[in-house]
């Protein structure tokens, strides 16, 4: 479980910078240059999603069950994520509604998401895997409309034909995901 913690320590820790320490962050792009921050981000996001991935695996192999998830708890995780799947798509697509209604939609992405697979898993490793994804995307998705707010920054609106972008490409990801890719990856299949 060290792994695991360690690694959620670095991934998230490395992804809370603007939450915590946004003039800290400006300072050291002044210093090192935009692609130099980008460069050490990434490689610090890296290592800490290894880890994450293989701490993750170790504490399945020996997990701790902590309650049963009920009967319907995976089917309501299938539709959670179907929505995290399209709001995660709305955030890389201008112009659509659910940008101009939640304004950070890849961060509320990654809160259903970890809300839809907590629902869904009982075991210690899952519960803090997906809680500390929970927690920090609520803070992720605050501290975005604090600086919103500060900067006076206003969204488009958005176009239904945007919208049906959105839409249609987070349900074809959401299925290819759910029925292939999840099982290939994690081991598990969700949709079947």
């Amino acid at each position: 479980m060290s792994v695991l913690v360690l690694g959620l320590v670095i991934f998230l820790g490395a992804h809370s910078v603007r939450i915590f320490a946004d003039s800290w962050r400006t300072r050291q792009i002044g210093r090192i240059g935009e692609m130099g921050w980008k460069g050490g981000y990434a490689t610090v996001s890296a290592v800490g999603l290894v880890l994450t991935i293989w701490g993750y695996g170790i504490a399945r192999r020996d997990p701790v069950v902590l309650w049963t998830p009920p009967v319907w708890a995976p089917h309501l995780a299938g539709l959670l994520t179907l929505i995290a799947f399209i709001l995660f798509i709305a955030a890389y697509v201008p112009r659509n509604h659910f940008k101009g209604w939640v304004h950070h939609p890849m961060a509320l992405s990654a809160a259903v998401w970890a809300l839809a697979h907590l629902l869904a898993n009982g075991t210690l490793n899952a519960v803090i895997l997906f809680a500390a994804f929970l927690v920090w995307a609520v803070l992720a998705y605050r501290a975005a409309r604090r600086r919103d707010s500060a900067l006076g920054s206003v969204y488009p609106a958005g176009t239904w034909a945007k919208d049906g972008v959105a839409v249609l490409g987070g349900a074809v990801a959401w299925i290819v995901f759910g029925f292939w890719l999840h099982g290939w990856l994690i081991g598990v299949r969700p949709l079947g």
